[in-house]
């Protein structure tokens, strides 16, 4: 294996993911980012490498975790670049301003908030095991990029997850997935933990990024007028969480500007966890995954 810690980040290619992975790289770890965009991913990778130092090393990859096909092949070429994954990150994600049926039937804030990193991590989830039993508990972990947007929601909409049908309120639904989010690192942490992988979220807070250039009018109006960190700051977090020690074991915590904070008790919910989670095989299940 190689000496150099590896780290996957999706959505390296802008905003909090990108300042992570110029941290990381000048850290001397090798980092695999992700990006849908191909000239912004471009732009990214020429600047992500400039700050390479120590023998690290950058990767882009390119792709739409939004679609399940294209997550499925951005795991393999994950799995071709390197044989350890000390650190995946699931950064990538994003809200829209109305409901968007994918080509394979999917809604897609779902699919790229919740479902793709739940594929990614299912497909990563043999190397980060491996990486785990050959150093000492805590050393590798999961980490998403959720927010305090799921206390904004009461539970799922457990009869029509997507929200394929009916009403579309779409910051309200950006709220569940962030929920997903959640409650899923709850579930990964509980089955994972034992293999000695910690797994944490971070709440990044109001960041100034173009994050919420698809959301619609409420979304914008909020973002546009509040006070908030710039990507660098934000990845300060991100990299101390991805190294620091106090950040290991015990998982299934939620961190804030280098600080733990509590979560609410619906996400936190053993049943909701459990039930996200089938349903989530169940859907990917019904698309060959």
């Amino acid at each position: 294996m190689s000496e150099h810690r590896v780290a996957v980040v999706t959505g390296a290619s802008s905003g909090i993911g990108k300042e992570t992975a110029k941290a990381l790289v000048a850290k001397g770890w090798h980092v695999i980012g992700t990006g849908r965009n191909p000239e912004r991913s471009a732009a990214a990778e020429a600047e992500i490498r400039e700050s390479v130092a120590g023998g690290g090393k950058f990767d882009m990859l390119r792709g739409d975790m939004a679609l399940m096909a294209e997550t499925i092949r951005i795991a393999g070429e994950i799995k071709a670049l390197t044989a350890r994954i000390d650190v995946l990150i699931n950064n990538a994600g994003g809200v829209r301003d109305q409901r968007y049926i994918t080509s394979e039937g999917t809604e897609e804030t779902f699919t790229a908030n919740h479902l793709a990193p739940f594929l990614l991590t299912r497909e990563l989830l043999p190397l980060l095991r491996a990486t785990a039993a050959a150093g000492k508990p805590g050393d590798v972990r999961v980490i998403a990029t959720s927010s305090l947007a799921y206390q904004s929601t009461p539970g799922l909409h457990w009869d029509d997850l997507q929200h394929l049908t009916g009403d579309f309120p779409a910051s309200g639904i950006y709220c569940e997935a962030k929920l997903a989010n959640v409650l899923f690192s709850h579930e990964l942490s509980k089955r994972v933990s034992g293999d000695g992988i910690a797994v944490q979220s971070l709440i990044p807070g109001v960041v100034h990024t173009n994050f919420a250039s698809h959301g619609d009018e409420n979304m914008q109006g909020y973002l546009k007028n509040a006070a908030g960190k710039t990507p660098a700051e934000v990845a300060e977090t991100l990299v101390w969480m991805a190294t620091g020690a106090e950040t290991g074991m015990p998982g299934a915590r939620h961190f804030y500007d280098m600080q733990e904070m509590a979560i609410q008790p619906h996400g936190t919910d053993d049943a909701a966890a459990a039930r996200l989670w089938a349903e989530s095989e169940k859907l990917l299940a019904g698309l060959g995954y």
